[in-house]
């Protein structure tokens, strides 16, 4: 039996079941036709046996539950006259599984193409009757219908190569695949980047400069004019509605000339620009108004494209495949998850996320594939979180008197913030399972106090600690202030005991300390990533800290991971989490947030300042380093180049030193300085022997030099707010109070929301939230997670509302089902797997 009858005899049964409550369905039987209608035509049923259901099912409603009982029976009967098989007892129903036969319109053989000329027309009748332009009720959610990722019962025809399709030969589905589509269902998934809604038409005589309209009008003039003397041309077409008329312009398009003419009604869908006082609209789109709108009067969906292909073409390609195929798979989503999440259907999102009826039903589709990209990234990575609490980890507890003691010997007292994230660890270290903790906090606000705690408690359990920064500066740092945090006065361990290990360690150095660590002398070691090399062997590891963890990529955190038996993780970051990432990519980790700045830490100053104001920045610095301060000026670039209009830190240099600072001391740093280099430059400045540090952003992460009080940043509108906020961290390390100067490759980008912002606040939680809505979720993630966040076709990363309501369902199914091994979620666990295919790891 045909799929769509064997959907009807299962709602058919199911009320009767619910004693013809009209329950079957979310909304009423009815509501069915919304999709069935174009599932039965596309497998063929007869047009007489279609109008009877759709006839009999939109009454429904009106009848008792005995009329709707005696209506369902005589439908079934009506039925199986024109299909035997229907009037058979059914086996035991199962999920229906499409079996859509070839279709005669949409696919067809492959046909040798022309490639001189426009792509070939689809065969007529492929643009169906759904997409006129008619007013139309959102559906209510429904509990039936399609899915968002390919698992076994996807329909084979979906794995057709694009050559099926009439219209395209082998070297336009060679363009379609650099676009990232090879299959039917690849056509299916690739969204539109943005949308021009035509949907509003308006007379002529209403018309305003700027609009984007679209226009139906009578042709009443083409001509062709010569330009540029005679090598080029503009074909020029007047058309009118009545209440006024307006020119169209083409340019270089000659052939239109056959195309366009007198007496035509043509449908216009454009910007409305001004030429010499007059209306004008310049290469607008348009169509005879007989064809079926699907590229103007409606809200028009728009693709990336590439060479040969156009958005016309294109869009004609996609309207064959989505109509006739959206409603052909079948959904992996449990029906009680989209009830619960009000979701409508996958078939439903599908054609409507191609040719939106309405921004309200766009709206529902974007919901729903947001929705589950969300969950199965949701249940990802709470299987990661359930997996690294499964294992045994070692417990370290300490007594308050003992603790007390540590914190007593620090030449502060920690804020409140640094005390509850020091709880969180010591409470971790006590459960029984390992730590899996993200500590995030401004830069200075002292995380690495927290770290050195941490450690110094398990080096008290006898076990040893690896600390694990992006850079030598900053694993030098970390060195120098484990050891005086540890080991200076009144600190429980010895020197020798915490080592520093970086690619310029001396070989017998290193030797030594790969000795100290397998013999366990060496309790604590402090590196770059020479702290994961093979050689590299630990006696007892159980703590691992990660410091700017998002710049490791997984593997390398996996491999230090794997230098311990189970040992407990802390990773830091000086880049504020949103709370929309905090629940998604970070969602396996305990996270403790540093939100208080140690005391007599001033607030950075913050000023934007116009190019022409580069001076004014220069006396400040001048007037700093007469105090006795040192300062940064930092580029966004290397090198000047012929594409980006930016100043270059190479270029300025010779610049800054010779003729705006020639009585001072310019020290220059870049990401193409080998690491021996940045690294002497690094120590004279924070030894003062450098007054003025000027360098790109490998000063990002890392540098800690109290006595600089001044940052200025040169094409600071080429950074994200995160990176502003990273490097104005570089500056009010001490206690005297510091500004950062932010002057914008032009004048007109003075008024940038993102420097304005800057200006604004010191508060890393609002830039960074900011951020993420500006520039997306790059900026926070290393490759990996990034990987996760932007290659979410539909789900937006800022949309909190929806990531709770997939995390919630997402949670919910994880308790009852955490291995999808119950049979109603075999499709998910496929759909789901397919979504994590080709990762290596943890997400965090």
């Amino acid at each position: 039996m045909q799929p769509s009858l064997e959907k009807l005899r299962k709602f058919f049964r199911l009320e009767h079941e619910n004693k013809y409550q009209n329950t079957a369905i979310i909304g009423g039987l009815a509501k069915m036709l919304d999709y069935w209608e174009g599932e039965a035509r596309a497998e063929g049923i007869t047009e007489e046996v279609i109008q009877a259901v759709v006839s009999r099912l939109r009454s429904y409603e009106k009848l008792s539950p005995d009329g709707r009982a005696e209506s369902l029976k005589g439908l079934w009967k009506r039925i199986a006259e024109t299909y035997p098989e229907a009037g058979q007892k059914p086996k035991q129903v199962q999920a229906p599984r499409p079996q859509p036969q070839q279709p005669s319109t949409p696919l067809s053989e492959p046909k040798p193409e022309n490639e001189g000329s426009s792509p070939p027309k689809p065969a007529e009748k492929t643009q169906p009757q759904q997409y006129q332009q008619k007013p139309r009720q959102n559906p209510p959610p429904r509990s039936e219908a399609v899915a968002g990722a390919k698992h076994s019962q996807t329909p084979a025809a979906l794995n057709a190569k694009l050559t099926v399709l009439q219209g395209v030969g082998p070297k336009n589905a060679e363009s379609l695949e650099k676009l990232g589509m090879q299959t039917l269902g690849d056509m299916l998934y690739y969204f539109p980047r943005r949308y021009e809604d035509y949907s509003q038409l308006k007379p002529i005589q209403s018309l305003m400069y700027n609009d984007v309209v679209t226009v139906l009008g009578t042709i009443q003039s083409v001509h062709n004019r010569p330009i540029r003397g005679g090598k080029q041309s503009i074909i020029e077409v007047v058309i009118g509605d009545g209440t006024g008329s307006i020119r169209l312009s083409y340019f270089n398009q000659p052939w239109l000339m056959n195309r366009f003419k007198q007496g035509d009604a043509i449908s216009v869908s454009g910007k409305i620009d001004q030429y010499l006082g007059r209306l004008v609209m310049n290469s607008p789109d348009w169509e005879p108004v007989e064809v079926e709108n699907l590229h103007t009067n409606r809200i028009v969906p728009i693709y990336s494209l590439t060479e040969r292909i156009t958005q016309n073409w294109l869009r004609k390609q996609m309207n064959q495949v989505v109509t006739y195929w959206a409603p052909a798979v079948v959904d992996a989503l449990p029906d009680n998850i989209k009830r619960a999440a009000q979701l409508v259907s996958i078939g439903e999102a599908l054609t409507q996320i191609h040719f939106p009826d309405s921004q309200a039903r766009l709206k529902l589709a974007r919901e729903r594939l947001g929705f589950d990209e969300i969950f199965y990234l949701q249940m990802g990575v709470m299987r990661q979180k359930r997996d690294w609490r499964s294992v045994e980890g070692r417990r370290f507890p300490v007594s308050d008197e003992w603790l007390g003691a540590r914190l007593g010997t620090l030449p502060f007292t920690l804020t409140s913030a640094q005390q509850t994230a020091l709880a969180d660890i010591r409470a971790d270290f006590d459960s029984g399972k390992p730590m899996n903790r993200l500590v995030q906090g401004d830069v200075g606000s002292g995380k690495t106090v927290v770290a050195a705690l941490g450690a110094s408690i398990v080096v008290s359990g006898g076990a040893q600690a690896a600390i694990m920064a992006p850079t030598s500066i900053l694993a030098e740092q970390h060195y120098r202030n484990f050891i005086n945090l540890l080991a200076g006065d009144g600190g429980t361990m010895q020197q020798s005991e915490i080592r520093l290990l970086v690619g310029s360690t001396t070989e017998s150095e290193k030797e030594a300390i790969r000795q100290g660590l397998q013999d366990g002398s060496i309790k604590i070691v402090i590196g770059t990533h020479a702290v994961i090399e093979p050689d590299v062997l630990f006696k007892d590891l159980q703590f691992v800290v990660i410091d700017e963890q998002h710049r490791f990529g997984v593997e390398q955190r996996a491999e230090l991971r794997s230098k311990g038996t189970n040992p407990h993780l802390l990773v830091m970051t000086a880049t504020p989490i949103p709370r929309s990432l905090a629940l998604t990519v970070f969602g396996d980790l305990d996270i403790s947030v540093i939100d208080v700045m140690p005391e007599g830490r001033q607030p950075i100053t913050t000023h934007v300042l116009r190019p022409q104001e580069r001076e004014r920045a220069y006396t400040l610095v001048r007037a700093q380093i007469k105090n006795g301060s040192q300062a940064f000026i930092v580029y966004p670039l290397i090198d000047e180049s012929e594409k980006i209009d930016a100043r270059a830190a190479v270029d300025d240099f010779d610049t800054l030193s010779k003729e705006v600072f020639p009585d001072l001391k310019l020290g220059l740093l870049h990401g193409r300085m080998k690491p021996a280099e940045k690294d002497e430059v690094m120590v004279k400045f924070r030894d003062k022997e450098v007054d003025i540090l000027v360098s790109t952003t490998v000063i990002e992460v890392g540098v800690d030099v109290p006595n600089s009080t001044v940052m200025l940043i040169e094409g600071a509108d080429r950074f994200g707010l995160a990176q502003l906020h990273q490097l104005r961290g570089r500056v009010g390390r001490g206690s005297v109070q510091s500004t950062c100067l932010l002057i914008p490759t032009h004048e007109d980008a003075t008024e940038n929301e993102r420097l304005q912002a800057m200006a604004n606040t010191n508060d890393g939680f609002v830039l960074a939230d900011l951020d993420l809505k500006l520039r997306g979720p790059g900026e926070f993630l290393g490759t990996r997670q990034a990987g996760y966040a932007t290659t979410l076709k539909m789900a937006n990363i800022t949309d909190v509302k929806l990531i709770e309501k997939a995390r919630e369902q997402a949670q919910a199914l994880f308790e009852r089902d955490p291995e999808l091994s119950q049979p109603e979620h075999a499709l998910l666990a496929e759909a789901f797997e397919r979504f994590w295919s080709g990762g290596k790891g943890d997400v965090s």
